[in-house]
């Protein structure tokens, strides 16, 4: 449910914007970035978090679990400073809401409103952070175990191989190169 509520609450912060950028003409800055960040942060919340959680349970990757917490970590950083609102950042957060009560009261309770989601949208992505943090470490993983699948995921890939092999080979003949040409 986090990602619905962030989504609704982004698209509600749309017309939210919107509504302040029709009293406030020099608020079309907040307007087009509320545009900007529906766009951007529905598919990566899906892409970044979504996906990584459920890659992390079905295979049990303690490296996958920390890819997702700290994805996690930075979305609940961005989903607090959209709640708190800050003008020309394209959030209806605290800050802004109570700005624009000045101008508008009805804009100012929309935006009140949103900024409520924003704490919501917060409140419930740090509840859901403890209740997977409870379920991983249930799991048996450790960071220990995620540096050791990391290690051994990276070295295993053939790309990686091939760009040591050839990095190694690069290094060696022109250290060589080196060597002779001093001679």
């Amino acid at each position: 449910y986090t990602s619905t509520v962030h989504t609704v609450t982004l698209f509600l912060n749309i017309f939210g914007c919107l509504a302040w950028f029709y009293v406030d003409a020099t608020r079309g800055v907040d307007f087009g970035l509320s545009i900007l960040w529906f766009l951007l942060f529905t598919p990566c919340s899906f892409v970044c978090w979504y996906r990584p959680l459920y890659g992390a349970f079905r295979s049990d990757s303690s490296f996958r679990f920390f890819v997702f917490f700290f994805v996690y970590i930075c979305q609940f950083a961005v989903h607090v400073l959209q709640a708190a609102g800050f003008q020309r950042w394209g959030n209806c957060g605290w800050i802004s809401s109570l700005t624009s009560l000045n101008k508008s009261i009805p804009v100012g309770i929309m935006m009140t409103i949103i900024a409520a989601l924003f704490t919501a949208s917060a409140v419930i992505s740090l509840v859901m952070f403890k209740k997977v943090h409870g379920l991983y470490r249930t799991t048996g993983a450790s960071f220990e175990k995620a540096q050791q699948e990391f290690a051994t995921g990276v070295m295993s890939s053939k790309t990686v191989q091939t760009a040591a092999a050839n990095a190694a080979s690069t290094a060696a003949t022109s250290a060589a190169q080196n060597v002779f040409k001093g001679n």
